[in-house]
C-alpha cells in the first residue's frame, strides 16, 4: 500500500466546496482546511504509486477551483 500527503492550493472562497468533493473520492482517506501556504491537506492511498497519482492528476486536478497542487509519496 502506498500512501501520500496532497497539498491543495485553491481560488478564493473554493475552499469548503473542494473539500467535501475530495473527500468523496475514492482513494481519499482524509481531507482539511488549513491555514498556510496551501488551503486543503489530503491523505491518499492506494496499490501502487500510479493509483495515488491518477487520483491527483484526474480526479483532484480537474476540480473547478483548483489551482495547484503539490503529492508527497511516504516513504515508511
Amino acid at each position: 500500500m502506498v500512501s501520500a500527503f496532497i497539498m491543495i492550493k485553491s481560488s478564493a472562497g473554493k475552499s469548503e466546496g473542494l473539500l467535501s468533493e475530495i473527500r468523496g473520492h475514492d482513494g481519499v482517506s482524509e481531507a482539511h482546511i488549513v491555514a498556510g501556504n496551501y488551503d486543503i491537506i489530503a491523505e491518499a492511498a492506494g496499490e501502487e504509486v500510479y493509483d495515488v497519482m491518477h487520483t491527483v492528476a484526474t480526479r483532484i486536478r480537474d476540480l473547478d477551483g483548483v489551482v495547484d497542487t503539490r503529492t508527497y509519496i511516504c516513504m515508511e
